[in-house]
């Protein structure tokens, strides 16, 4: 067997006969012509082979290769001597092979020309692929394969600093699959075998954590615990003489289980394995491709060559560029469809929304991509760099195209580009992407005259064309030969079987019809939409026009009907109409959108034909009437008695009225970016107001985590208008909103500046929202911070404050935030009265999600007065509440306190449950909440006996409250002393 593994290693070091020109660097710098070897010189030219065989067919200039090979001191003739290896190489390889090119040198590796180093990546990651999908022999086979690349030591006997550097890096990798073939032989039984090869290993590379993991495993199935045992303590001595650190908690969970002859570690290696492999979904995400998909044949060919060398490169990205439409995402879906057997792993989708004016944020959209390749949600993480690092790891060694489309610029699709090897990414936009490195760029012009009639005939009939053809000519160059256009006037004629193609063609002959000459550009597209535009009834071309001026990405039927002025059926019966025009998309039943271009034409439009010019404004003020009106019905709903809904503005039209509260939240849930995208748009003149108002009615948004930052936006919009405008009713309102959107987060110190203001906005207004939640926001801000004194004071102030605004729910609320600074001071009898006085009021006023808080409050209170049992009692009522109402946030806090509750009656291993499920709501809270959690987490593992893993969590909290500057930094460093305190 030895012999056959040792031949096999031969034949994979050797050429591969599919490459004319085949080159080595995982061992002596070498060269083969056809398979035999070429001779290629001196320690100085193999020197200079490698740089440039190391830059993946990239030019080096002549000064990075002189550093390269001699670093900071080169010989005086140092570019002559460049000059002279280059010239050598030349004539061995091929001037084909070694071009000059900018007073520098690049080696092309090209179909013709292969690298050892492609070749094991390659090897790679169709184990890594193989291992995802439960194929572990075959992983373990390719990974060996790739290892077998290796003759020797790296770079052997090249000089220079580049080679070192490379030679480092490289050794890393080798030994990283190394480490992944041991782990397979683990999973696949061959414990006893890799005993010796980790032994001489392990010796060769002793700080190297993994491979004593592997090692201590593989010797513990091998019968042999005590060895096992005396690895970690090798291993944790090492570590705290030569790095001062202890071992990764991996490590010490291990020896852990060891010690508790754990039955899982001996568990039979298939089943294992099963419960080990995660499993990958393949998303299937293209939108359909249009049946009647016309030419385009040298450009479906153009990106079809480039996705197809996805195999064999790192990530092959095409963006495809041209003005709106020109039909690029037609094409770009159409390429994809005809592209997906080289992707079997799935195909990805999104709408990047650049063309409007809330483009799609790269964290939501990766956040998006995350889920549908299978990331649990509590595995997503904050955060764009950490989501798009997890991506690129989702995406190794598998096939998948992304096709991002309606992109802004360059700057919004990076973070979404896969970044390896056998996977690609296919882009539309307006914007021809020159500043995205390594992408092939497609210009995408107007159809050409053949293909344009092409088009016509089969959405017209070949008949009726063929009757009129000159005519037909003459439509479609009206339409300047561009697909939209070409698609709506066709679909006109097809639906109206009386008319003629002449008909049709003296229509788009008269230039009164069209804004300008059709011509390529914005206003080509403007006069395509011009066609369908024309062709309106007068209350449809004024439900077109309003409706582009709202601003949310898609419209409810409901509001629409607030919008125009109309009756439900009335609305949805035109936008419908609009449908059929081709005008307007029915993103799903009762809900519709605009392409991003006709949503600006249907502005030009409004702008130039709405009369009187007013009507634009009133449009917007009664869209905003019925989410205000809407969103207050949804506050009062699930605040029965709160008297902040009697102080909003009143409105002119009704909202929606739900009969509970699961259909309200549905509501506001759904329609978040709409409500939220209208404040922005009407914090200005006789809207602002309403607009601070309907932030108050949709408070609930802040605290949701998916929408806590778009409300944080809005708020610190109105803030900012309001201030502008003088208006100090308003901004109060909207700095206790952006009081509570930086509560949520956990910045403390920005929420109390906003609630500070807004106590003084208050005092000078009267207005008696502010006045009543901005010393109740102080108190809770005071609790967060320890300054129990100040907010007793501002508390006492709040419930004053209610009492005489006669508001019981705001009442109860501060009597429960009460009753924490009275346990902060020690008054525990006191602080379980206040809260249960804040719970019977709740429960008086039959208050869901209110009722919730309350009893959170009495649970807090209950455990730090020892009665634990009724504490929990209270926290498991709380949640379910909590949960029912989507208030993600005080679920995860809710865990926390459960979790400090079961520590204090000795329950770790249940405290520990609740603080993971706490962490598991990640994202939820900001980072001051997440350093919390695992604080009460590291008191758990420690109690539990996992002191690494303990240390671990706490040194991660120390690191947020030292970014955050908070003062539970000292108590992080008490617990992790004396070795981090010193």
């Amino acid at each position: 067997m030895d012999g056959e593994g040792h031949t096999e290693r031969e034949r994979l070091r050797q050429p591969d006969n599919r490459h004319r020109l085949w080159f080595a660097v995982l061992g002596p710098v070498r060269a083969w012509r056809d398979g035999e070897a070429v001779n290629v010189g001196s320690p100085q030219q193999r020197a200079l082979l490698a740089a440039l065989l190391l830059r993946g067919g990239r030019t080096a200039t002549a000064q990075e290769l002189v550093d390269a090979l001699w670093g900071e001191e080169p010989p005086q003739r140092a570019l002559a001597a460049l000059r002279t290896y280059a010239s050598r190489l030349r004539k061995i390889l091929g001037a084909e092979a070694l071009i000059s090119e900018s007073g520098g040198y690049a080696v092309r590796l090209g179909p013709d020309t292969g690298l050892d180093v492609d070749a094991a990546a390659a090897r790679a990651a169709e184990a890594e692929k193989a291992a995802a999908a439960g194929d572990r022999h075959r992983a373990r086979e390719l990974y060996a394969e790739a290892l077998a690349r290796w003759d020797g030591e790296t770079l052997a006997h090249v000089p220079g600093p580049y080679a070192g550097t490379q030679r480092t890096r490289l050794e890393e990798w080798r030994l990283s699959l190394l480490e992944h073939r041991l782990d397979l032989d683990l999973q696949l039984g061959s414990h006893a075998e890799a005993v010796s090869e980790l032994t001489a290993l392990t010796a060769a590379h002793p700080l190297r954590e993994r491979l004593r993991e592997l090692l201590m495993l593989a010797l513990y199935r091998s019968g042999r615990q005590a060895e096992a045992l005396a690895v970690y303590a090798d291993t944790r001595r090492l570590l705290a003489e030569e790095l001062g650190v202890d071992p990764r908690p991996e490590l010490a969970e291990l020896q852990q289980r060891i010690l508790q002859a754990d039955e899982e570690l001996a568990a039979p290696a298939e089943e294992s394995a099963r419960r080990a492999t995660a499993t990958f979904v393949r998303p299937a995400q293209l939108p359909a491709t249009v049946p009647d998909f016309t030419g385009r044949s040298s450009f479906v060919a153009e990106l079809g060559d480039q996705l197809a060398t996805a195999e064999s490169r790192i990530m092959a990205v095409s963006a495809v560029a041209g003005i709106g439409g020109v039909g690029k995402t037609t094409l770009a879906v159409h390429v994809a469809h005809a592209a997906r057997d080289h992707f079997p792993d799935g195909q990805l989708y999104v709408d990047l929304q650049g063309a409007g004016p809330s483009p799609a944020e790269p964290e939501a959209v990766l956040g998006a991509f995350l889920r549908a390749l299978g990331t649990p949600d509590q595995s997503v993480p904050d955060g764009v760099e950490e989501r798009a690092a997890l991506y690129r790891s989702l995406l190794a060694g598998r096939r998948i195209l992304t096709l991002l489309d309606n992109a802004r610029d360059a700057a919004q699709v990076r973070p979404l580009l896969p970044g390896t090897e056998g996977c690609a990414a296919l882009i539309t936009s307006r914007m021809r992407m020159v500043d995205l490195a390594g992408a092939h760029l497609v210009d995408l012009d107007v159809m050409s005259p053949e293909e344009a009639m092409t088009l016509f005939t089969k959405i017209v009939g070949a008949e009726r064309v063929g009757a009129e053809r000159e005519a037909a000519m003459d439509v479609v160059a009206a339409c300047g030969f561009l697909p939209l256009a070409i698609r709506i006037a066709a679909s006109r004629l097809a639906a109206r079987r009386t008319w003629t193609v002449s008909v049709l063609a003296r229509k788009l002959a008269d230039e009164r019809r069209r804004l300008d000459e059709l011509q390529a550009g914005d206003q080509a597209v403007k006069a395509t939409f011009e066609l369908g535009y024309s062709q309106l009834e007068p209350e449809q071309a004024r439900a077109f026009r309003l409706l582009g001026l709202a601003d949310g990405p898609d419209i409810s039927a409901h509001a629409a009907a607030a919008l125009l002025d109309r009756a439900p059926e009335e609305t949805e019966d035109l936008l419908e109409s609009l449908v059929d025009a081709s005008l307007l998309e029915s993103a799903a039943p009762g809900r519709y959108r605009y392409h991003d271009l006709v949503r600006l034409y249907a502005r030009t439009c409004a702008e130039r034909d709405e009369h009187p010019p007013s009507e634009r404004d009133a449009a917007v003020s009664r869209l905003l009437d019925f989410y205000l009106a809407t969103a207050a019905g949804v506050f009062a709903l699930e605040r029965p008695g709160d008297r902040t809904a009697v102080h909003l503005a009143p409105t002119d039209r009704p909202g929606l009225v739900f009969d509970g509260h699961t259909a309200a939240l549905d509501w506001l849930f759904a329609e978040a970016d709409c409500l939220l995208a209208c404040v922005e748009q009407s914090a200005d003149g006789d809207t602002l107001r309403r607009a601070a108002d309907l932030l108050v009615a949709a408070k609930d948004l802040a605290d949701s985590g998916t929408h806590s930052l778009r409300y944080e936006r809005a708020a610190a919009s109105v803030c900012r208008a309001a201030q502008g405008a003088g208006d100090a009713w308003a901004e109060g309102r909207a700095r206790i909103m952006l009081t509570h959107a930086h509560t949520v987060a956990g910045r403390f110190g920005p929420a109390d500046d906003n609630a500070r203001r807004a106590m003084e906005l208050a005092q000078a207004t009267g207005d008696p929202v502010a006045g009543c939640y901005a010393p109740n926001d102080r108190g809770i801000i005071a609790i967060y911070q320890n300054r129990h004194r100040d907010g007793e004071v501002y508390l006492n102030q709040a419930i004053e404050a209610f009492r005489a605004d006669g508001n019981r729910t705001g009442e109860a609320s501060a009597l429960c935030n009460l009753s924490r600074i009275h346990l902060a001071l020690g008054r525990t009898d006191s602080a379980i009265r206040l809260a249960e006085q804040g719970v019977a009021i709740y429960t008086d006023m039959r208050l869901t999600m209110r009722l919730a808080n309350g009893r959170y409050a009495l649970g807090v209170a209950l455990t730090s007065a020892g009665r634990t049992r009724d504490a929990l009692e209270q926290f498991d009522g709380a949640l379910g509440l909590f949960r029912a109402s989507r208030q993600p946030l005080w679920e995860g806090v809710t865990h926390l306190r459960m979790a400090e509750a079961h520590l204090a009656a000795h329950r770790p291993a249940q405290a520990a449950t609740h603080a993971e499920q706490a962490l598991a709501l990640r994202g939820i809270g900001g980072e001051w909440r997440r350093g919390t959690v695992l604080m009460v987490l590291g008191r758990a593992l420690d109690a539990l006996g996992q002191t690494d893993r303990a240390r671990a969590c706490w040194q991660d909290a120390l690191g947020i409250f030292d970014s955050l500057g908070s003062p539970e930094a000292e108590e992080a460093r008490e617990v992790l002393s004396p070795s981090v305190a010193a």
